[in-house]
């Protein structure tokens, strides 16, 4: 990484006589950026942890890149969605270099799945038979821009005239066939991970993270190189997702994939469709029966070995050993029969590890529409976490604008195995207290009776009518929202949108769009979700955000604090709802220039000693429950509008 003049201590850097404050237009001190910066600065140079809660509007990006910039150590960013590691790689870390006066190596590094694979790109226009026009020219761009383009990212193609073509060329884990690939030597993913390698700053998410994290666990490689800091954004994310990557999964579509892949790559076998096609078609059928079998259980539960369902999975297990067998003399006729067999035997060894009962996993399933999963997760995560930090000697910095509830940052820090990192909040720098309004209805019910969602659609009709639409309704459960969205229908008042009906962007974006409208969502709305302006003017959230005690995940973590003696409310199941709800309450104010409502539907939240721990947790504003009061304040942010912030 090349030097710079303007190389220094992060605070200077940020300060009123920095870099940024000089040459870059629009940029604001923060006395809660220098803040966090210095804190981070701190934990490179002592390869400490840190754990930061950064509040909304303290310019976070600018406080992590600008002590990894200037400290030349190689780093990895990772982010929570695709979408922020594109814009972090692409303006936010392009624009502080330059500010700083420093040319590192980057690189962005995603999934496989977002790259172009050249082998399934040439199998789907050899096997596509008769395709349609939209497809012979989606094959023939493809063919035009994979000689054009670098990366092979495929968000860089753009919008293809046929849907749901992005499977037919791009490869799994599973279906990769490695160095056995005839297209290995020009594979973009190949390519894009040696220059994550050689890279000073390797922007990455989550899922890709802790996918390495796995993979080095167990010893088969890696997809990520060492680092001296790795800076983790949207740190409330990690402990879900790290669940996900250190347990194991089967779904209906994986068995799907590999149906379709076996009679694919046997075809190319002389006489061995003939040996696995009925082997295939039982492996579908027992997939089916074992779909409908989960009818009579609940969407999602814990996994029990007995009844109905359980046998219906011993059918989809002795179809995947059928499908085995006729593969194993198949196997070393192409690397992609092998790479077949190589597959089946996996999903073999995962529904023996699901069906096992490791004290220490949760086994669960989750069935929707026509297809189902079968997870097996574990109850912690703390030690795997533990174990890889420690084998990696680097400075950890875990970073979000919700980590701590009620100022503590215990949840988080347990769920991760953080036996003792240093902790900062640093706190938003906008001015909720004249900004925005906490407004919970009078007499509404306990959120369990049947005519809670009337109850709160009553309350907030005339909120809504004062803001003249401009809201978020956030709801914890689909049902909840599905009624309300049906009553709000009928009145007819307001323009609707509502999760489900389309994509969540084109939702996002249709509100923006629209004045007046009301947006309901449900859990994916309540984070990720940014509309600065005068489009948004109200939240409203039904109820405080518990999760549901029939999840398994949360039963098994329940049943481990109850083990060791301690209070699961406390210490799961409270400071969780917390952190949900700071994420809700945070789609409001975006900017110094936002104001509005937030409506909580929930008495709880006055009404039980545990409320609070939510006031507590949410910045300094008004609580109130007199419509007057809104509208009051509603009418001086009118007349204030135009007065500076």
């Amino acid at each position: 990484m090349s030097g710079s003049e303007e190389s220094g201590d992060a605070r200077r850097l940020l300060g009123e006589s920095g870099p940024f404050a000089t040459h870059l237009s629009g940029f604001r001190i923060r006395q809660g950026q220098q803040n966090l910066a210095e804190a981070i600065e701190t934990a490179i140079a002592e390869r400490a942890t840190l754990v930061a809660e950064a509040g909304t509007g303290i310019g976070k990006t600018f406080a992590y890149l600008t002590p990894v910039l200037t400290s030349g150590a190689k780093a990895l960013i990772s982010t929570g969605t695709k979408t922020l590691q594109d814009q972090l790689f692409e303006r936010d870390l392009p624009a502080i270099s330059e500010v700083l006066g420093i040319r590192p190596r980057t690189a962005l590094l995603k999934g496989r799945a977002n790259y172009l694979c050249l082998y399934r790109l040439d199998r789907a226009r050899r096997e596509s038979g008769k395709p349609s026009p939209a497809m012979l020219r989606l094959f023939d761009r493809l063919d035009r821009w994979s000689a054009e383009t670098r990366s092979g990212d495929l968000s860089e193609f753009g919008d293809a005239e046929t849907g749901g073509w992005q499977a037919l060329v791009t490869s799994t884990s599973e279906n990769c066939l490695g160095q056995e690939c005839p297209f290995f030597e020009d594979c973009f993913l190949v390519q894009a991970r040696h220059r994550a390698m050689a890279a000073d700053v390797v922007v990455v998410n989550h899922h890709l993270l802790f996918a390495d994290m796995a993979l080095k666990r167990d010893g088969f490689g890696e997809l990520l190189p060492e680092a001296d800091v790795v800076v983790i954004d949207e740190a409330h994310r990690v402990p879900e997702t790290a669940t996900l990557f250190f347990g194991q999964s089967l779904s209906s579509r994986m068995l799907r994939d590999l149906a379709d892949d076996v009679l694919r790559e046997s075809g190319e076998v002389p006489g061995g469709l003939g040996v696995v096609q009925a082997p295939v078609d039982q492996l579908r059928q027992s997939a089916k029966v074992f779909r409908l079998a989960l009818e009579r259980l609940p969407p999602r539960g814990s996994w029990v070995n007995e009844g109905p369902a359980a046998e219906a999975l011993n059918q989809v297990r002795d179809a995947l050993d059928v499908v085995a067998s006729a593969l194993s003399g198949l196997a070393e006729a192409s690397p992609g029969t092998e790479s077949c067999w190589r597959r089946t035997r996996a999903h073999l060894d995962r529904l023996a590890a699901i069906e096992a009962g490791d004290p220490d996993f949760i086994a669960w399933y989750e069935a929707a529409g026509r297809g189902f999963s079968l997870h097996l997760s574990p109850v912690e995560i703390a030690e795997e976490m533990r174990g890889y930090r420690s084998r990696t000697e680097a400075a950890w910095v875990f970073t979000s604008a919700t980590l701590a509830a009620d100022g503590r940052f215990d949840l988080f820090n347990r769920r991760l195995g953080l036996d003792d990192p240093q902790c900062l909040k640093a706190d938003s720098p906008f001015d909720y207290a004249r900004r925005a309004l906490l407004f919970q209805p009078s007499g509404m019910p306990d959120p369990s009776a049947s005519d809670f969602v009337d109850r709160l659609l009553a309350a907030v009709v005339p909120v809504l009518s004062l803001t003249d639409g401009g809201a978020f309704l956030l709801f914890t459960s689909h049902r909840n929202l599905r009624y309300a969205a049906v009553r709000l229908k009928n009145m007819g008042r307001w323009p609707l949108l509502v999760q489900g009906e389309d994509s969540r962007h084109r939702l996002l974006e249709r509100f923006k769009q629209t004045p007046g409208a009301l947006l309901l969502g449900a859990a994916s709305f309540w984070e990720g979700v940014d509309v600065v302006g005068d489009s948004l003017r109200c939240v409203v959230i039904d109820k405080l955000p518990f999760s549901s005690p029939d999840d398994p995940i949360l039963q098994g973590r329940i049943r481990r604090i109850r083990e060791a003696g301690g209070d699961p409310f406390r210490e799961e199941q409270l400071p969780q709802a917390v952190l949900t709800l700071k994420q809700g309450f945070g789609r409001l104010i975006r900017s110094e220039s936002d104001y509005g409502i937030v409506v909580i539907g929930d008495p709880r939240l006055t009404s039980r000693g545990y409320g609070r721990v939510f006031l507590r947790s949410l910045p300094d504003l008004p609580l109130v429950s007199d419509l007057e009061a809104v509208a009051q304040f509603l009418n001086e942010q009118h007349c204030n509008a135009s007065a500076p912030f």
